[in-house]
């Protein structure tokens, strides 16, 4: 429906703007995501209208979850005020058909999000959630039983998400429709009961704001608590003492025998914490099972926490596995990666692998991240059963498996390492063992190969 306007406000531009500027510069797209309702049309015209300010390329998403059957009323209407601005619009399809659930289109359209941003190389999501939308999220959790992580509800910016409008209200976005004259689709399922979030806000709500006319305050202030909780654990995992916070190889850890030392209801509430930070499932009760079951069970055990999220005793290490896909582990997708020319780079999973044409030192490090070989036939590998080396200045050869073990490299993470051969034979596992193969004598022209965990 179409709405004649006036004048546009001037504090939400400036309210973009600001939450705009909060992340680092950068020139890679935003993808918007525009569901056509009166939120997401908001945003749009927001972003278009600040173009010059925030300077960033847009692109917009819209997803067709295949629920509604006037479905293609949104879509159309997102495409013709992308293209009216000039701005490429995506559309996706789920086809979750009528009897889907809002938590199932939720899902669906996060994966989709995120597998777009991903391929299109946008860094961030842009959402229109908005201040009722948090506190309906906040009701819904406690009603849901969720711990005070929880009760914090949406974060503005993170994971690469960001919600600019978190903290204006639904009211105010429509005021501001208005007046700009926008149009948008109102979805019949924001009034059907039997989604829970669209009873609370038609039933719950206005019922208890009855009896409570300041629910909305109250509900806002325990969000602002839990959210200090919620930052106080976060600061916490990085600052306690020993507890060694790390993302190396991609895959985030904490230093195991700190975590045995502590209270474990303090342990659990650490790792949580952890979990939190990439998005996984952080209910500290699970958690805290899993914790205990993996105090006396040996390295490479694992303990499920739901949704495909493990946690993985390894050596010294507790490590955070995150669900298994094409998302997460690219690299699955590679088999091999030739190292060729003078000078390059390629990146392997979480690893940036460089190389570049220098004279060979006097003497390399066996279990070093940069090497040094006679310039030839080189190429990156998975690891495979039954694979040898011969260590550099040892004698005969080793089984890769008993390098790994040596190195304590969790055996989540072996499958995964790049590995160095030479004419068809493994020379180098970077970071653990260098063998003596391609070697350069001292001061020889030679092709140096560093390679780490990118950050």
């Amino acid at each position: 429906m179409a709405h004649p306007g006036r004048s546009p406000s001037r504090s939400l531009p400036d309210r973009l703007l600001a939450a705009l500027g909060r992340l680092a510069p950068g020139t890679e797209p935003l993808l918007v995501a525009v569901s056509g309702g009166l939120d997401s049309m908001v945003l749009l015209e927001l972003l278009l209208q600040t173009r010059e300010q925030h300077g960033r390329p847009l692109l917009v998403a819209h997803l067709d979850h295949g629920i509604h059957p006037e479905s293609a009323a949104p879509r159309d209407l997102v495409r013709r005020r992308a293209a009216a601005a000039g701005v490429e619009c995506i559309v996706g399809s789920a086809g979750l058909g009528p009897g889907a659930g809002e938590t199932g289109a939720r899902v669906a359209r996060l994966r989709w999000l995120r597998e777009t941003a991903s391929a299109r190389g946008a860094r961030w999501i842009v959402t229109a959630h908005q201040r009722d939308d948090q506190l309906e999220t906040v009701l819904m959790r406690l009603l849901r039983g969720s711990g005070p992580a929880g009760l914090a509800g949406m974060s503005p910016v993170g994971r690469g998400m960001l919600r600019p409008l978190l903290g204006v209200s639904r009211a105010t976005l429509q005021r501001y429709a208005i007046r700009q004259g926008l149009t948008w689709w109102e979805d019949p399922a924001n009034r059907e009961s039997r989604h829970l979030r669209s009873w609370i806000r038609t039933t719950l709500v206005p019922l208890l704001e009855q009896r409570l006319p300041d629910l909305k305050r109250r509900l806002a202030g325990a969000s602002r608590q839990a959210r200090l909780d919620r930052t106080a654990w976060r600061a916490a995992l990085r600052e306690w003492p020993g507890l060694g916070w790390s993302r190396e190889t991609g895959r985030p850890s904490l230093a195991w025998q700190t975590l045995l030392a502590l209270p474990s209801s303090l342990a659990a509430q650490l790792v949580a914490a952890l979990v939190r930070e990439v998005g996984g499932p952080g209910g500290v009760r699970r958690i805290g099972r899993a914790l205990t079951a993996l105090r006396s069970a040996p390295s490479g055990a694992r303990a499920d926490l739901g949704g495909g999220w493990r946690l993985e005793r390894a050596f010294h290490r507790l490590l955070l596995l995150a669900p298994e896909g094409p998302d997460v582990e690219p690299r699955r997708s590679v088999t091999a990666v030739s190292i060729d020319g003078p000078a390059g780079e390629t990146r392997w999973g979480p690893w940036r692998v460089r190389w570049a044409t220098e004279r060979a030192p006097p003497r390399q490090a066996r279990d070093g991240s940069t090497a040094w070989f006679i310039p030839g036939e080189l190429a990156l590998r998975h690891w495979r059963p039954g694979d040898r080396l011969a260590p550099l200045g040892g004698r005969g050869q080793r089984l890769a498996v008993r390098v790994f073990q040596d190195a304590r490299v969790p055996r989540s993470e072996r499958a995964d390492w790049p590995l160095l051969c030479g004419a068809g034979r493994l020379a180098w596992i970077p970071g653990v063992c260098r063998s003596g193969l391609l070697l350069p004598e001292p001061g020889a022209p030679a092709l140096r190969i560093d390679v780490d965990v990118a950050r």
